[in-house]
């Protein structure tokens, strides 16, 4: 049985916003509801400083997408409190998403104007999928992209995520899937675990600590307990004298010991010396405490074996959204004809039409340019990657992009996209987009 197979979804048709339903009442009444359209979702900027956004969240939308239903009780809700009219109650009770998405893989890198999820079916059936769309979109690959430069950081040593306690109850498992897709190695969070398959990790907090009457108390109970394998954490009275007692209960084969406070560099290099010297030399150093890619990157030298990252990563480190928008981007007119349709205010411009999108490799397979083409697919010069998948047909499901085998192929499609970028991704310092963005009109 598949990992998505063990839970059930939920309905998804009112985690939306009023006014995507009194726009769809509106169109219904001038008959424009039914016109063929194109959605576009997309950034116009990333953040501030940032080289790269790396996307995630796609496989949850399309599982929420297949169960976007209005059934007896929202539907009694919207006529209870007047929401929209009968005519439009009518629609809804019937509502079956029936078009086309296309996007950029989960876990694909993405640029300023990339088009990252595009939507072809009527405007009725589109229109009211935005605020889904956008707030899974936008949520997941703030995480995902901010996950991606810690793991950067990070190099060889794995990160743990244990954010759950810094966000929203649901948003926990949706963080810790798309910190996962960005080369996260584990994560505390058990509905995670349960839903998408991620491996779950944890020992003990400070309060186990102190809930014994010493310090070896409690180490002597967490070892008999889950054996020497164990990680103990050292910090909630001495450090020194902790360690010296995890070693004497746990002997050459503890696991690893836990370091959450203090300054962590200088407090990991003594702890390693010590361990070494007391012969522990394959226990393993865990560093946790307020952890963001910076301070990961500050402790390259120390002899730290794996990260434990909360707070900044399901904040999205400084940049808790993508900033993504869903602009209508063409449109059949009256005789059935597409025409590309854009919003012009200051500031807030999108560009009209279909959009096909490459990415454009060199001889040596690196990164130099994202090529958009509007209303035609951008010609490949020989080497290049085309970066639109499609996730849906006629409204139903392709196969391999949901449950745990969509999360899989995402990591690999994270690692894949990076091995491929030019290295200023790596850098931490502001810079801008690391490659352009080009687009090419017909």
């Amino acid at each position: 049985m598949s990992t998505s197979a063990r839970w059930d979804h939920p309905r998804t048709s009112f985690y939306t916003d009023h006014y995507e339903l009194t726009m769809l009442q509106a169109s219904l009444h001038s008959g424009a509801a039914h016109r063929k359209s194109v959605f576009e979702a997309f950034a116009r900027r990333l953040p501030d400083g940032r080289r790269y956004g790396i996307v995630a969240g796609t496989g949850r939308l399309l599982e929420g997408i297949a169960n976007f239903r209005f059934g007896d009780s929202e539907l009694e809700f919207l006529q209870r409190t007047g929401v929209v009219n009968q005519d439009t109650l009518d629609y809804l009770a019937g509502y079956r998403f029936s078009g086309d998405i296309w996007g950029y893989a989960e876990g694909e890198a993405y640029f300023p104007h990339s088009p990252i999820l595009i939507v072809e079916a009527t405007f009725a059936e589109a229109c009211i999928l935005e605020t889904y769309l956008l707030s899974v979109l936008n949520h997941d690959s703030a995480i995902a992209s901010a996950a991606s430069r810690m793991i950067s950081a990070a190099g060889n040593r794995p990160c743990i995520e244990m954010g759950s306690r810094r966000t929203h109850e649901e948003a926990a498992p949706a963080a810790a899937r798309a910190a996962y897709i960005a080369g996260f190695d584990s994560t505390s969070n058990l509905e995670a675990g349960f839903r998408y398959g991620i491996r779950t990790v944890g020992t003990a907090a400070h309060s186990f600590t102190l809930l014994h009457d010493t310090e070896r108390d409690a180490f002597e109970a967490q070892v008999a307990s889950l054996g020497a394998g164990t990680s103990l954490l050292v910090d909630t009275y001495d450090v020194e004298t902790a360690v010296r007692a995890a070693v004497d209960l746990a002997g050459p084969k503890l696991g690893a010991v836990r370091l959450d406070s203090g300054d962590l560099v200088a407090q990991a290099q003594w702890v390693r010396q010590l361990l070494d010297d007391l012969g522990n030399v394959n226990t393993k150093i865990v560093v946790t405490s307020d952890l963001d890619e910076f301070a990961i990157a500050a402790l390259q030298s120390a002899p730290v074996d794996s990260y434990g990252v909360g707070t900044s990563l399901v904040t999205g480190s400084g940049a808790p959204t993508a900033s993504m928008v869903y602009k209508l981007v063409s449109r059949t007119d009256g005789a059935g004809t597409f025409v590309s349709v854009a919003k012009s205010a200051k500031n807030k411009a999108s560009m009209g039409g279909r959009k096909y999108a490459l990415r454009r490799l060199n001889e040596h397979g690196i990164a130099g340019e994202e090529i958009v083409g509007i209303g035609h697919r951008p010609e490949d010069d020989g080497n290049d990657r085309p970066l639109l998948q499609q996730f849906m047909k006629n409204g139903e499901l392709l196969p391999g992009w949901t449950g745990h085998e969509g999360v899989l192929r995402a990591r690999q499609r994270h690692a894949d996209s990076m091995a491929e970028l030019p290295p200023v991704v790596n850098r931490l310092q502001r810079g801008e987009p690391a490659i352009p963005t080009t687009y090419e009109e017909n």
